[in-house]
């Protein structure tokens, strides 16, 4: 018996061991598409030993040999197809730069064959491809993660305390986020990115699939994963002549049984912008990239507190995916990431484009 125990133990330990080293190991990536100007993002991270850049599928060949001319890369990562870069170079998950509409052939490509995915925001270009996307997942058991500037702010760490942990100001009641800039063309995107950005299909929209998103998700996350009763948006065509296809201007509005989430969404801003101001019954917070103001009585001057550097693996999207899928960390439904936040993203963005579209409020069915 005892030696049968101690047989036991061995096992464990060298099971633990192997883990462990598993883990160290730098983490075997794809990426789909070069397209979609945040790109960089993990191109610049190539270099840094955590993880591997393994193969990279686009069809594009001058832009591919320029990126990664410029991010020092070999050339051999290069895939024209993404099922050969998946046959051939076998990564842990694959990360995707392509357009909105493509999310969903990228996750038919990945999921039968068990690798997870991250896309750019948003999860999807619409809502039919997002529960595509969903049932993929679920019977594959794969992660399908939707990745958004905003998630790696450090300023949320406040907004958590306040308003989703010990709630020391009461229940919220109004979320006003604004996202956006003075418009794709105007801050000079290029010209691979700006063509599907302002192509309805392929994005879906323009000002409202690509900054109500923020919004939508950020509200979802505050509201602990709770769908909205209603929505209702309006869009415009300001500058027409720039963008003849797709708003440039949105404003939607979420209901919920005791609060509202205002989501403003512009191609017309002076200047870019991602921040979100949260009121609460007894007090409020404004937060953006650099931190919060917050005030909690009336006769209170505002506290000014600087957004604190996030901890690993929460700090940077492809640590965070790295840990999710081996098992370091659990992501929850209602993390800013998770499937199931997201999947409530698109029936908001979904009922803000009817709303704008039939000009009425659109009722979301409650699910028991």
């Amino acid at each position: 018996m005892r030696q049968t125990f101690i047989y036991l133990l061995l096992i464990i330990s060298s099971v633990t061991i192997c883990q462990a080293q598993e883990s160290k190991k730098p983490f075997r990536i794809g990426v789909a598409g070069l397209t979609h100007g945040h790109v960089n993002w993990i191109l610049n991270r190539a270099h840094d030993g955590d993880i591997e850049i393994v193969g990279i599928a686009e069809t594009d060949r001058a832009l591919a040999e320029r990126l990664l001319n410029q991010y020092k890369l070999p050339l051999t990562l290069l895939y024209s197809s993404l099922d050969v870069m998946l046959e051939k170079a076998k990564p842990e998950a694959v990360t995707t730069f392509a357009s909105t509409y493509e999310h969903l052939a990228v996750v038919k490509a990945c999921a039968p064959r068990g690798i997870h995915v991250m896309v750019e925001k948003p999860l999807a270009v619409s809502l039919d491809h997002a529960i595509q996307i969903q049932q993929l997942a679920s019977k594959n058991s794969i992660y399908v993660l939707t990745n958004y500037e905003t998630t790696w702010y450090g300023s949320n760490l406040k907004l958590d305390e306040l308003f989703i942990k010990s709630q020391p100001f009461g229940a919220i009641r109004k979320m006003v986020i604004h996202d956006g800039h003075e418009g794709p063309k105007e801050i000079g995107v290029g010209n691979e990115f700006l063509t599907w950005l302002t192509d309805p299909v392929k994005n879906g929209g323009g000002a409202l699939m690509d900054f109500g998103c923020y919004g939508a998700n950020l509200s979802t996350w505050l509201m602990k994963g709770k769908r909205p009763l209603s929505v209702v948006a309006v869009t415009q065509q300001i500058k027409s002549e720039i963008y003849p296809l797709v708003e440039d201007e949105a404003t939607i509005v979420v209901t919920y049984p005791e609060a509202q989430a205002i989501i403003q969404a512009s191609w017309n801003w002076p200047f870019s912008r991602k921040d979100i101001e949260v009121y609460a019954e007894r007090g409020f917070a404004i937060a953006d990239r650099q931190g919060s103001r917050v005030k909690s009585k009336a006769n209170v001057p505002e506290e000014i507190i600087a957004a604190p550097p996030l901890e690993k693996p929460g700090n940077d999207p492809f640590t965070y995916l790295a840990a999710v899928v081996r098992g370091e960390i659990k992501i929850q439904p209602t993390d800013l990431s998770a499937l199931e936040n997201n999947m409530i993203v698109m029936e908001i963005l979904e009922a803000a484009k009817q709303s704008a579209k039939e000009g009425r409020v659109i009722h979301l069915n409650q699910k028991k």
